[in-house]
């Protein structure tokens, strides 16, 4: 007999004690060991996890108002420029956003020791923040500077809000050429000296339910070590599946989410301003999502391992700069895990950006406040695009 579940019966077994809920790395052996039918039965929640760089981050701040009152026209915060055309005392910190004066890669390799990512985890980590404020006055608004130091308490509202983390899957990122190069995924040595790639695998959220059955517009989740809430599909949101020429399948490809959160109830440890040598800053965010088994289908997709799911090997030397289309060959999770893979029949020593054992943690995490009754299942209000969409990747060009 088919299983077939709702929300509110999982929700209603959540209050009463009873679900059983398994993360995604838990469920896999239970799978091999029952088959997807009987799991599907027994189990009511997978919990999943990542902890990775995620660029595509920021956060809305309400400075709230000063005496006399001031419509800041331009903010930073700790000398990091944040966005203020939203309204008068209503600012955008983004995470890969500079502080002014730094030598950025002028002396390349620039070491960009500090960006909005930090300011974020300042803030989190109850740190006091200088606050700069100009304006050109008004009669409403008469005061024209603002210099003082706030803390994330001071602050009437902070909202987290990331137009795309939680990337599906990610390229692993090789150098072809003869020099080192300094990337968003780190420093690649020449003549494949090394290999980076960035997810958690078989934990990571969107490979565990590449179709978007469960994850939706207004999904609960784990975010920054609080809760939070998909709020859209993420920018450059492309789901679908790899398949080479041959039409041999490689696993999900590259759906992504937008995310919004309460900053005020996060933790420092699960929002990590980042430093990449010769690229910028950016910030490490800490995000799990819960994925209801309603039926075998979920769970067939939810129980996959890193054998089976693959990141396409990319030349960062040449190739990704200049939009070649193509890529090396496809590398299992597995064998990235193992700490090498084969490309163009040479052994290439691999590694993480991304942090298992703290992905690992977060899907823990959630699998206790679920299990403790503290965390309920919200049932998406719409679906995101998916697979069956047949969005293409990459549209836009710029023409110059």
């Amino acid at each position: 007999m088919a299983t077939e579940k709702t929300y509110a019966e999982i929700n209603a077994k959540i209050k009463a004690g009873k679900a059983v809920v398994l993360t995604a790395e838990e469920v896999i052996s239970l799978v091999a060991e029952k088959g997807v039918s009987r799991a599907a039965r027994e189990v009511d929640v997978v919990t999943t996890g990542t902890f990775s760089p995620m660029c595509s981050s920021g956060a809305f701040l309400n400075l709230g108002h000063s005496k006399p009152r001031i419509k800041m026209q331009k903010v930073w915060l700790n000398e990091v420029p944040a966005y203020a055309g939203i309204a008068a005392v209503d600012a955008y910190i983004g995470a890969t956003e500079l502080p002014e004066g730094d030598p950025a890669n002028s002396n390349f390799p620039g070491e960009f020791r500090y960006g909005g990512g930090h300011v974020i985890h300042d803030l989190v980590a109850g740190q006091p923040v200088k606050l700069k404020a100009v304006s050109y006055g008004t009669d409403c608004y008469p005061r024209k500077e603002l210099e003082t130091h706030i803390t994330l308490a001071d602050i009437n509202e902070a909202v987290l809000f990331n137009p795309r983390n939680s990337y599906q899957n990610y390229n692993c990122a090789v150098n072809l050429s003869s020099k080192t190069i300094y990337t968003y995924m780190g420093v690649l040595k020449p003549n494949l000296g090394n290999a980076h790639y960035c997810s958690a695998g078989q934990l990571s959220p969107l490979l565990k339910d590449p179709n978007f059955l469960t994850i939706g517009l207004g999904t609960r989740i784990f975010l920054g070590g609080g809760v939070g809430y998909v709020a859209w599909n993420g920018t450059q949101h492309f789901p679908g599946w790899q398949k080479d020429s041959e039409g041999n399948n490689y696993g999900p490809a590259g759906g992504t989410l937008a995310v919004i959160g309460d900053l005020k109830q996060m933790k420092p440890n699960w929002l990590v301003g980042t430093s990449y040598f010769g690229y910028g800053a950016s910030l490490t965010v800490g995000l799990g999502i819960p994925i209801p088994i309603l039926n075998e289908e979920v769970m067939r997709f939810a129980s996959v391992t890193d054998t089976d799911l693959c990141a396409p090997i990319v030349d960062y030397g040449e190739a990704y700069g200049q939009r070649i289309p193509g890529n090396l060959g496809y590398a299992s999770y597995a064998d990235l895990k193992s700490g090498t893979i084969k490309v163009n029949g040479k052994e290439v020593p691999a590694a993480p950006l991304s942090s298992y054992p703290k992905a690992r943690e977060i899907a823990a995490i959630l699998k206790e406040w679920i299990q403790k009754g503290e965390f309920l299942l919200t049932e998406p209000v719409q679906k995101l695009p998916s697979p069956k969409d047949g969005l293409t990747a990459n549209t836009l060009e710029i023409r110059v």
